[in-house]
């Protein structure tokens, strides 16, 4: 069976990959594709099949996905820009004939607050439009988006943000990557859309207070509303649109967009998620 990633060399992609080999599925039976040519060869010396593609190029695309039996296609960063290439690699993988379409989505896409999620939801339209048969991996809040956070409380013991009492059930993206190699590797996932997220949710006071034991030093959480957040971003250096948009992302986590604990991901993965504390001691 010929597996294909698309955006295999960005932090998740790669990851996935380590999953897949460390589950023993063949390197030769996987195919890595980005636009960084010197960043595929990497996979190359570990045996992997890759190729350069151009998503604006749908037909040089579909030739390159000619085989292909699953794909994962890991959503892009570019927002603004996203949907219409996500839009790009879908038509792609329906002209190839691709078997079973894998896309990294956000929890909750169709029905969250979360702004981010508004692209995902518009992708997940356009896959379940193009008729392929077709896995949802709903990935939650990764638990490296806090590490600035860690580094603020060992470089100044302290934590600024406006979540305030919010709650995140984050989870390392190793967990999310094997989620998405035992989708590619094993059958019954088609027409399926799994929740993924860490098994418990943590709010900014308990993320200090398990950096402070892991630190062995006084960490403090100090909650700033969305105005003082906007105007402290602002002194940064954060031009109006950025500080607004991070504002209004805070604002969504706060209001609990990323909270759930459906158990899907721990299910899927057969342990459970990785703890924060876990997490951060790799970061001391």
């Amino acid at each position: 069976m010929t597996i294909a990633i698309i955006g295999a060399t960005g932090k998740l992609g790669t990851l996935t990959v380590d999953a897949l080999l460390e589950r023993g599925f063949p390197a030769g039976d996987i195919l890595a594709l980005g636009r960084d040519a010197e960043r595929l060869a990497a996979f190359g010396e570990r045996g992997l099949r890759t190729a350069v593609i151009d998503l604006d190029d749908v037909d040089g695309t579909a030739k390159t996905l000619d085989g292909v039996e699953k794909l994962l296609l890991v959503s892009f960063g570019d927002l603004g820009k996203r949907v219409a290439q996500h839009g790009n690699a879908i038509e792609a993988a329906r002209k190839a004939g691709v078997g079973h379409l894998i896309y990294t989505s956000g929890l909750n896409a169709p029905d969250t607050i979360l702004r981010l999620a508004a692209d995902h939801k518009a992708t997940e339209e356009l896959v379940t439009a193009s008729g392929i048969p077709a896995t949802f991996l709903r990935n939650g809040w990764y638990t490296e988006n806090h590490l600035q956070d860690f580094k603020s409380a060992r470089e100044h013991r302290v934590i600024t943000n406006s979540l305030g009492d919010g709650r995140l059930a984050t989870a390392p993206r190793k967990d999310f990557a094997e989620a998405a190699a035992v989708v590619l590797s094993t059958p019954g996932h088609e027409g399926k859309a799994y929740e993924l997220s860490g098994d418990t949710a943590w709010n900014f006071e308990e993320f200090a207070a398990t950096a402070a034991e892991i630190l062995g030093k006084p960490v403090s959480y100090q909650p700033l509303t969305s105005d003082q957040e906007r105007e402290r971003l602002l002194s940064f250096g954060l031009d109006e649109g950025t500080a607004g948009f991070m504002v209004t992302l805070n604002a969504n986590l706060r209001d609990g967009a990323m909270a759930p604990t459906p158990g899907d991901l721990a299910r899927l993965i057969g342990h459970p998620t990785e703890p924060l504390a876990d997490t951060l001691r790799t970061w001391a």
